[in-house]
């Protein structure tokens, strides 16, 4: 495989064994690292009902625990997720927000992993898609003015802290993603590029444009990828709706995001939307391409 991509696998959407060997597992796949959401992996801490995922659960005994088992396996943690809405209007929720995004950054910092990931949210309490909201002007300065003092933080304790554009959430295109950096302006503040997530069936008719302009725009600041595909179909209202597959199952061009991957040594890509069973096939297709 060119070495201008380390291929991992979203954690969550490996076979559901004990944590462990779920790690092995993973790993004797042939993937090299993963994403991890705490809250998603039911049988550790953070992830279950009698442990739920809180800032005071995560010590750095447990930062220990997680970096022996990754490293006993010789894996890599490409990124911790943290995807909570940094746009929420709820002053109370929202500083509980920004006290769990910086107890993940400093569980990132002990953990040895240098990403934090988020997407972008939504101007409302139950983070769902309004496009006049979510596309507005007000929602990106809220959104801007919110993420500014979690960016701070990642820059005391020396980890990235990665957005990613999504067409559904505040940042919605290259454009929108680049203001957010220029305006933050810290070297701490980078982005997740997931092409799938940037297109929509509003766009889908200029696919290719879309990921060059991402490319031209942000490319600097890439720091990983997440890949997946994407099927269309009829939503039943005549209309297009897109459904997001593994690589390599549906109609996506990749051509442009590889060319831009081999121009980044061992660039962390995590596979989404794969399923136990068709991941190493995942894997397989993106290594061909690679």
């Amino acid at each position: 495989m060119n070495s201008g991509l380390q291929v991992g696998l979203r954690f969550h959407d490996s076979a559901p064994l004990p944590f462990e060997d779920r790690v092995a597992n993973i790993k004797e796949q042939g993937f090299t690292c993963t994403h991890i959401a705490l809250s998603k992996v039911p049988d550790i801490p953070g992830g279950n009902k009698e442990c739920p995922l809180t800032p005071a659960i995560l010590t750095p005994g447990y930062a220990a625990y997680l970096r022996h088992v990754f490293e006993k396996n010789e894996m890599d943690i490409a990124v911790i997720g943290c995807y909570l809405n940094l746009a929420n209007p709820d002053e109370e929720k929202l500083s509980s927000i920004r006290r769990m995004y910086t107890a993940h950054l400093r569980f990132a910092s002990l953990l040895g992993c240098g990403v934090v990931g988020t997407e972008t949210g939504a101007p409302n309490t139950d983070y769902h898609y309004d496009k006049e909201a979510c596309h507005s002007k007000e929602a990106l300065d809220i959104f801007v003015r919110n993420l500014a003092p979690v960016v701070k933080e990642a820059e005391r304790f020396g980890v990235i802290l990665a957005i990613e554009p999504v067409y559904k959430h505040i940042v919605w295109n290259a454009k929108r993603a680049r203001e957010v950096l220029d305006r933050i302006e810290s070297p701490n503040l980078q982005i997740i590029f997931d092409p799938v997530n940037l297109l929509h069936p509003d766009n889908l008719d200029h696919r290719d444009e879309v990921i060059q302009e991402t490319i031209d725009l942000l490319g600097p600041d890439i720091c990983m990828l997440h890949l997946k595909d994407y099927v269309t179909a009829d939503d039943g209202q005549g209309g297009v709706k897109m459904d997001s597959v593994a690589c390599g199952l549906g109609e996506m061009d990749y051509s442009r995001v590889m060319e831009f991957a081999r121009t980044r040594p061992y660039l962390f890509a995590t596979l989404e939307n794969t399923k136990p069973e068709n991941a190493r096939q995942a894997l397989e297709f993106v290594k061909k391409m690679a």
